[in-house]
């Protein structure tokens, strides 16, 4: 056993060097975060390698603390890296506690799951079994992503967000390709550490993780330059996307929206023509909660259409709100409806409208943010749900909707993917729209709840990935923070600077056709989500067998 864990010490041609598991443990928090910052990226490659060293030396032991040991490192590996990348969260007003627990419950649950990859590893004793690490975190990644607790900010694919060139294929295969690829080469150079206690510059162990990092880079720019841009393929529509740049906490749920209307209106004076297709306004641009039994009635929306549907009837505004719905069917009753004091239930939402000469579509929010948009499990916590965040104008848990749509016009031939805010960071999520007939996607945020902070320029760079997927062409409007277009292959153009109110245009390129990823979906987390099961019902039938 002891010359097993030989095998860790790192060779010198004067010393031998040993760091303790805690110092590994660190320097894997340390390189998890840098990857997120200053285009690093590379380092995602290396950075569970000394938290699987760690774990791998107290597996070699008979210690009865095994467990703990590894699930107090993981912890701390894990809580650091979210409070390194995703820190801005305290900038939230009122919401530290609520930032110290999605930390501390993001850290815990990653931890859990790298502590059921070490149980699983330990038990089966094989030199492969280190390679079960990829589908069990991807698998939790996906579940992650599916429940009310939902914060998948910290995906590892999302990672390649900030070198999107590296990762054409996501067309194929999703973001959950990118955690793939990182895991894979991570697992790669553990065991070769763990195999080669002397190693050359100049070796087969080193040319292998050299290929494994540089054949999708090959692919990639390979896709990159042999795919044709849509722009020369079919026809562009016109945009115009508004940043009207009004501070969320003090001014943007106070002053009169007619203030708001009226600022709006004297920056497009004159980017507006006869020949613009769409107008992009922010999320909850809208202030006033409109009633939607009556919603062509609505003074905000009476303004839209005076001001602007009946000089340039061609114009389609994609434009964000607060919403009311009334439920007069005693079935029709939500578990987040409250009770009007005339006794009729209702809920709020986060809504988006188009609204152009034949009327309006709504799409309600449908992935919201736990903590200031949803209490969790609100069947179970209702009465909790006051506790949760102040933002936008209301409070409590909003309503959602199940199914994604897409805002149709010019007679059904273009589709716009109506993604508001944190539904952007959602991949599989996203197809929805996209099989719904979406030809565009436009985000409409609100990003001014961090200040000027890694947060928005991290959430600004998750859209790139959505273009990838779907070879579909953005158009971003945030209140503040960047708005900008994204075309199909992720860069981005027109982006606007941060606390600055700004109006930009440009000739945007729908697209109807579907990519591998759009039409099947996150195939890699379905498969990683089976094989997780399979391992799981393995271990608890092992231990079935060793008790009869």
């Amino acid at each position: 056993m002891a010359s097993m864990a030989k095998q860790f010490v790192v060779s010198s041609p004067t010393m031998q060097i040993r760091p303790n598991n805690f110092i590994l443990s660190l320097l894997s928090a340390i390189l998890l975060s840098v990857s997120w910052y200053f285009h690093l990226t590379i380092v995602i490659f290396f950075a569970f390698v000394p938290l699987l060293i760690a774990e791998d030396r107290i597996s070699l032991t008979d210690d009865p603390k095994r467990k703990l040991k590894v699930f107090r490192l993981a912890l701390f590996t894990f809580i650091a890296w979210n409070v390194l990348v995703t820190w801005w969260v305290f900038l939230i007003q009122f919401g530290k506690p609520a930032a110290v627990v999605a930390f501390v419950a993001n850290g815990l649950l990653m931890a859990i799951v790298f502590l059921i990859f070490s149980n699983i590893k330990y038990k089966i004793n094989k030199p492969w079994a280190v390679w079960l690490l990829i589908p069990i975190w991807i698998a939790w990644e996906h579940g992650h992503s599916l429940w009310d607790l939902a914060w998948t900010w910290l995906t590892i694919g999302n990672v390649f967000a900030f070198n999107h060139q590296w990762i054409q294929w996501y067309e194929i295969t999703g973001t959950s390709g990118g955690t793939l690829w990182a895991l894979f080469v991570n697992v790669l150079v553990f065991t070769v550490i763990k195999y080669n206690t002397s190693l050359k510059f100049v070796s087969k162990p080193i040319l292998k993780i050299a290929a494994a990092i540089l054949l999708p880079l090959l692919i990639s720019f390979c896709i990159y330059g042999l795919r044709t841009p849509l722009s020369k393929i079919n026809r562009s529509v016109n945009a115009v996307i508004v940043q009207p740049n009004i501070d969320p906490y003090n001014d943007k749920f106070e002053d009169a929206f007619s203030v708001q209307f009226d600022k709006m209106l004297r920056l497009t004076k004159g980017k507006i023509t006869s020949e613009t297709d769409y107008l992009v306004l922010p999320e909850t641009f809208i202030i006033d909660n409109l009633d939607e039994e009556v919603l062509d009635q609505a003074a905000a929306i009476r303004f839209f259409m005076d001001s602007l549907i009946t000089p340039f009837p061609r114009l389609k505004i994609v434009v964000g709100t607060s919403s009311i719905k009334f439920y007069r069917n005693e079935k029709d009753i939500t578990v987040t409806a409250r009770k009007h004091q005339s006794g009729v239930y209702f809920d709020y939402f986060n809504t988006a409208l188009q609204i152009d000469k034949n009327g309006i579509q709504i799409y309600h929010k449908s992935k919201l943010v736990p903590g200031s948009e949803l209490m969790p499990f609100p069947a179970l916590l209702k009465p909790l749900e006051k506790l949760s965040l102040e933002m936008g104008g209301t409070s409590g848990s909003l309503g959602l909707q199940k199914e994604r749509i897409s805002f149709n016009g010019e007679n059904n031939m273009l589709g716009v993917a109506p993604v508001i805010c944190y539904e952007s960071i959602f991949g599989d999520f996203v197809t929805g729209y996209v099989r719904k007939g979406a030809t565009f996607i436009f985000i409409i945020t609100n990003d001014g709840w961090w200040g000027n902070s890694p947060g928005h320029v991290q959430h600004l760079n998750y859209a790139r990935l959505r273009a990838i997927e779907n070879r579909r062409q953005i158009a971003r409007s945030a209140n503040t923070g960047t708005s900008c277009f994204i075309d199909e292959f992720g860069n981005i153009s027109e982006p606007t600077e941060w606390w600055k109110e700004a109006v930009i245009q440009k000739n945007i390129t729908p697209n109807k056709d579907l990519t591998f990823f759009s039409r099947f979906g996150d195939l890699i987390s379905y498969t990683s989500v089976l094989i997780s099961l399979i391992l799981l019902a393995f271990i608890v039938f092992n231990r079935f067998l060793k008790k009869a």
